[in-house]
């Protein structure tokens, strides 16, 4: 018999196996000696960590420096990502609610009996501790990323930043607003540049390192909250508790239904990126680039 199975014995199993060998003890004789040397059941303890990217210090000190410049000439910084899908429907939700009888939920999570799926996508604006959540009912693309920012531009920021040229998107390295995601900057060119006259500047956090994204824990941790332990039955109330999440620095939130149908798998040839107007930086050029209008636009 390996070791190994016998690491996984419980008391009874392994005073069994004992007896068989010739040795009669009890569970508590057995508990005693392995307390006698620090052995007791433990699980796996997340200590180590998996060898970074030689350049995510570089570049967690070029996002501090492009945030600063933008700060200071007044232009607008946002955090952008998706935040965890939702099944639509009677589905457990981690947290607990005062009430007197907990509300009945689905023991299986199948996507089969839910009503519907949101895809909360959210721009946080870092400088005014302020965040829109867009709930798509689709699927998470480049495309309703984009959408979703374009939108956040066309009714909010124009309007909080009506002199602004030149725009800091800080997001992850992967998902719908991935690092080597072709379709994202080629929707980020059309949809957004090319449509508005505006400068874009992205600055990708490394792989691994999405936690640090500002959006994840100045916004997306608080939503969680607000809803906690209470079952999204309906689009309606997803909305409703993204836009009741508060904070004692003054967090604002709203929330905008995104109807419609986005496709997946969409390909950007080489021809299409080599029209686009990218420019990537000399610092972590993997992370970092900056996206100039092709013509100039107008604030729809």
């Amino acid at each position: 018999m390996s070791g190994q199975c016998w690491l996984r014995q419980s008391l009874g199993k392994l005073r069994l196996a004992l007896i068989d060998l010739g040795h009669c003890t009890c569970c508590e004789t057995l508990r005693r000696l392995l307390r006698q040397h620090n052995i007791r059941p433990k699980s796996n303890v997340k200590h180590l960590a998996p060898k970074s990217h030689p350049d995510r210090d570089q570049q967690f000190q070029y996002i501090q420096s492009q945030r600063q410049v933008f700060r200071a000439l007044g232009w607008p910084i946002i955090s952008v990502d998706t935040k965890k899908k939702e099944l639509i429907g009677l589905f457990h939700n981690r947290g607990q609610v005062w009430c007197e009888e907990a509300c009945g939920v689905y023991t299986h999570d199948f996507p089969s009996d839910a009503t519907g799926q949101a895809v909360p996508y959210g721009v946080y604006d870092t400088e005014q501790n302020a965040g829109h959540v867009y709930v798509g009912q689709s699927s998470d693309t480049p495309q309703f990323a984009v959408q979703a920012i374009r939108t956040w531009w066309r009714t909010i920021g124009c309007q909080r930043y009506p002199q602004a040229r030149d725009i800091l998107i800080l997001a992850d390295s992967g998902g719908s607003n991935s690092a080597r995601s072709r379709g994202w900057k080629q929707q980020l060119q059309t949809q957004f540049a090319d449509a508005f006259g505006i400068t874009i500047t992205v600055c990708h956090y490394p792989t691994g390192a999405s936690k640090w994204n500002p959006i994840e824990h100045r916004l997306f941790s608080q939503i969680s909250r607000s809803w906690a332990g209470v079952p999204l039955t309906t689009f309606d109330q997803v909305l409703q508790g993204i836009r009741r999440t508060r904070t004692q620095t003054g967090l604002t939130v709203g929330a905008t239904l995104m109807p419609g149908h986005y496709e997946t798998g969409v390909k950007v040839t080489d021809q299409q990126m080599d029209r686009l107007a990218l420019e990537r930086h000399a610092a972590c050029p993997q992370w970092n680039y900056t996206i100039t209008p092709r013509k100039m636009g107008c604030n729809l």
